[in-house]
């Protein structure tokens, strides 16, 4: 058992080492492979559960509209896209403390309905999909059902957009599936249209 420990204390090291090369990897095409966000961000077509502590006048659950905004009886609209459940509860606690001493309000996500994306082109089942929780470009076009016949798997975009332009991030599916290209399937994010030509 002895002779064993510096065996294992050179597969650790050598396995730490295989981590660390392989999150260093940068995926080709320009596409960033970052891990998902660790906090959900609220967006429009969520359903909040809005609870305030022996207050049930102001509990209640609401959708978040399609501008962004939820009402709430004393405090009116509220802006609430972008900002995580957390984010959403200090802010209305502070917006209800002009009204009651030290408000107890708690946040739950009762429904994700914000996270869509779209597959078109040459795939089997062209739609727009509401997805539950972050999901990658392979994710997506396994649900559209693969690629028809016709489909030119090497240029496939996606396009993501950011304030009032697109960004095209290209998508080579033939070198996503091969040995060490893993890297190159990125998540998506809510809004991004995957093309495929």
């Amino acid at each position: 058992m002895i002779r064993r420990l510096p065996t294992i204390a050179l597969a650790i090291v050598l396995l730490a080492s295989m981590i660390a090369t392989a999150e260093e990897k940068v995926p080709t095409d320009g596409a960033v492979a970052t891990p998902p966000p660790a906090d959900y961000r609220i967006g429009p077509e969520d359903t909040l559960m809005i609870s305030v502590w022996k207050n049930d006048g102001i509990s209640r659950t609401v959708p978040v509209r399609p501008d962004g905004m939820i009402s709430l009886p004393l405090i009116q609209d509220v802006h609430v896209v972008g900002l995580t459940p957390a984010e959403l509860r200090a802010t209305l606690s502070r917006r209800l403390s002009e009204f009651m001493p030290n408000p107890e309000v708690t946040v739950i996500v009762t429904e994700v309905r914000s996270y869509k994306v779209s597959v078109i082109g040459e795939v089997l089942k062209p739609a727009r999909y509401e997805l539950r929780s972050w999901t990658t470009v392979l994710d997506v076009l396994a649900l559209a059902g693969g690629f028809t016949q016709f489909a030119s798997r090497s240029r496939v975009v996606v396009l993501r957009p950011e304030g009032q332009t697109v960004k095209r991030i290209p998508f080579n599916y033939p070198r996503v599936i091969a040995s060490g290209g893993e890297q190159g399937n990125f998540y998506l994010q809510p809004g991004d249209i995957v093309l495929v030509p």
